[in-house]
């Protein structure tokens, strides 16, 4: 009795525990908390976000930042500063969760009201000084960021900067900013603009005013380029290509018109992506977003700028990606050559001087072919560094390649006084080849990454991937009827003529179907009937007697034959296997019957004259008047996944219990 007491003590005492722990778990659905103040016309923000949730194995979960001020600034510090522009303005947070299990806080846009007194000078309406962000690190005049690397279903921030840099050598500058997306490659739609914030009178144009320019030639022959929408605007030859090939690679467009850009001012475009739910599942595959800024004065060059995103399933800040990691089987030989990235980021409360990037390489490839492309920090090569450089070492083992950064000092994202993420983050992207063509398989490869002496942080798996493609193929076989399966069709011909579909050198199991080319047949056949002989009978006024009576059938049929339910399995280049259906059907049946008789009369002279005579009895026409179904199985011997080889079907008819044997010779292309 004591223990029954004990057991439901403890059983109410777990229900409770739990119901307690379930309160206190922060909800999902908690959106972030925007706290303001303002001295000086000096506005300090700051933020209350649900606590963090972290994921076992992983390393300590964090929060980054995007900001967006109202009035065209923005900042991707936790906690910013920034002087209002105007006074009153609509502040948004989006706040990314990496390395938690939970989903990223709802935003939700905040007023913000200037307090009264003197309103701040700025000297330039829009600079990235103005407590925002230096996005313009590669020295062009358009670049972009976004918040996060796109996750299905979730939402993503874009920000497309553009400005006029001095050296453009113009006081204003008018233009068209364009926005491209949803590369033509994946058949769904991976974004929708759900909203697109301008704060410096850009108006939404049509990019295909752009596309569609007008080519002339003047009296010296020299090309003029002109659009129909605006009279001195130019594009140059190749620039004109280099648009239509950045707009003919994706789905979705958006540009406005842009005018006044003054000398070294800095302008920014704040849009609002929502990843479609359909978003392609693969989250090792590297989706697009291309900029671009095309100045209206021709001595302007037009300008592009694109954004390589990997799909992501969580927000974590080491990643290994491969461009372009659908490929093409039909065209992938030795020589391909395959790019690597993968990028890191120190979380720590500290710089980081040393960094071990390992990654495991498939045994496909060819270590020997291996290129450092570019590394961040930029760092020479250990072989040839100075004593106590910061360098590169590249260093093989049997199955992985170590990158290792030394005497370097990559600063922590905790670490007091950094306020630039990206001076926290560094990547190392190198390209390498086959060893020979590789089997259509998927190719998969992960890094492990060190900073100093900490335990490894581990990154995703990197899939290259092939597309099926198909395969068309013919069949020429003997000993396979593919008639209709009547036993009075003695002398039907024994060889067939067809095509077959598959996927491209598939490597395990696929799917094949196979289509033959009409059969016609025609047989003629006695029926046995019972013989009653007449001793005379009379035709035209001459009388004969019947020597012999016989009955004849003659039938004709055309027959459509097709295999459209086939597994194949290729146990290697030479040996394959298959089994599946074989559908039989009757498009044309025409059955007519006779009688054929042996006459013999005595004519004028008294001599006996034997005559053959026939009597048709009618005949009966059917349209698909038969379908019959067949099963098989089969090997082939020879080049299976793409060339000529050798078959034997076995093939049994349930119906009639009929077994066939074929051999057969197919070629896929």
């Amino acid at each position: 009795m004591r223990k029954l007491l004990t057991f439901f003590l403890l059983y109410f005492y777990g229900i409770t525990v739990n119901a307690q722990t379930a309160q206190v778990l922060p909800s999902d659905t908690v959106p972030a908390i925007i706290h303001y103040k303002t001295e000086n016309g000096i506005t300090k923000f700051s933020s209350e976000l649900r606590p963090l949730r972290p994921i076992a194995g992983a390393p300590a979960p964090f929060y980054t930042y995007f900001w967006e001020f109202g009035d065209g600034g923005f900042s991707f510090e936790e906690s910013p500063s920034h002087i209002l522009r105007y006074d009153s303005i609509m502040v948004r947070l989006f706040a990314t969760n990496n390395y938690d299990d939970g989903k990223r806080p709802p935003t939700r846009p905040k007023p913000i009201i200037r307090p009264p007194g003197p309103k701040p000078t700025v000297a330039k309406p829009m600079l990235a000084s103005n407590g925002g962000y230096n996005l313009f690190k590669m020295g062009g005049n358009i670049e972009m960021k976004t918040n996060c690397m796109p996750k299905p279903g979730d939402d993503m921030m874009l920000v497309l900067g553009y400005r006029n840099k001095i050296e453009n050598g113009q006081n204003n500058l008018n233009g068209t900013l364009a926005i491209l997306y949803n590369d033509v490659e994946f058949s769904q739609n991976n974004f929708e603009l759900a909203e697109a914030r301008t704060y410096h009178n850009e108006k939404k144009s049509d990019l295909k005013s752009l596309l569609n320019t007008a080519f002339l030639k003047n009296k010296n022959q020299e090309p003029v380029y002109y659009a129909s929408s605006e009279k001195h605007f130019s594009l140059s030859p190749v620039e004109k290509v280099l648009l239509k090939d950045q707009a003919k690679a994706f789905k979705s467009q958006q540009s406005w018109k842009f005018e006044n850009l003054q000398q070294n001012e800095e302008r920014f475009v704040f849009m609002h992506f929502k990843t479609t739910p359909e978003m392609l599942k693969d989250t090792n595959a590297v989706v697009r977003i291309a900029g671009a800024f095309i100045p209206d004065n021709p001595l302007v060059e037009t300008e592009f700028f694109t954004l390589e995103l990997q799909i992501v399933a969580s927000h974590d800040p080491n990643k290994m990606v491969l461009r372009k990691s659908r490929m093409n089987y039909r065209f992938t030989g030795k020589n391909r050559e395959l790019t690597y990235k993968v990028r890191f980021q120190n979380t720590g409360k500290g710089p980081a001087k040393k960094i071990d990037v390992g990654v495991n390489i498939s045994e496909v490839f060819d270590p020997t072919t291996l290129k450092v492309v570019k590394t961040k920090p930029e760092v020479a090569n250990c072989d040839s560094a100075y004593a106590n450089q910061s360098c590169l070492k590249t260093s093989f083992s049997a199955d992985s390649v170590h990158f290792v950064f030394t005497n370097i000092y990559l600063p922590g994202m905790q670490q007091k006084g950094v306020k630039d993420a990206d001076s926290t983050q560094g990547f190392v992207e190198y390209k390498i080849k086959f060893k020979e063509k590789p089997p259509k398989l998927p190719i998969k490869s992960g890094a492990a990454i060190v900073f100093d002496k900490n335990e490894p942080i581990y990154t995703n798996r990197a899939v290259g991937r092939f597309k099926m493609g198909l395969s068309p193929g013919i069949i020429v076989g003997y000993g396979f009827p593919f008639e209709t399966d009547n036993g009075n069709y003695l002398n039907g011909k024994n060889f067939v003529l067809g095509a077959s579909l598959s996927p491209y050198a598939t490597h395990r199991y696929y799917w094949q179907v196979e289509l033959y080319f009409n059969s016609f047949k025609e047989n003629t056949y006695q029926v046995p009937i019972a013989t009653e002989v007449r001793k005379d009978t009379v035709m035209n006024g001459v009388a004969y007697q019947i020597l012999d009576k016989k009955h004849y059938q003659t039938t004709k049929v055309s027959t459509i034959n097709a295999v459209p339910l086939q597994m194949r399995y290729n146990i290697n280049k030479y040996l394959g296997a298959g089994a599946g259906a074989l559908v039989a059907l009757d498009l044309y049946h025409r059955t007519s019957d006779e009688l054929r008789y042996r006459l013999r009369t005595i004519n004028a002279q008294g001599v006996a004259i034997e005559v053959d005579h026939n009597r048709n009895l009618g005949r009966v026409n059917e349209n698909f008047s038969d379908l019959r179904v067949s099963f098989f199985a089969d090997i082939q011997l020879g080049l299976v996944r793409v060339g000529p080889a050798l078959g034997f079907r076995y093939i049994f008819d349930p119906k009639t219990n009929n077994n066939r044997m074929s051999t057969y010779v197919s070629w896929k292309f």
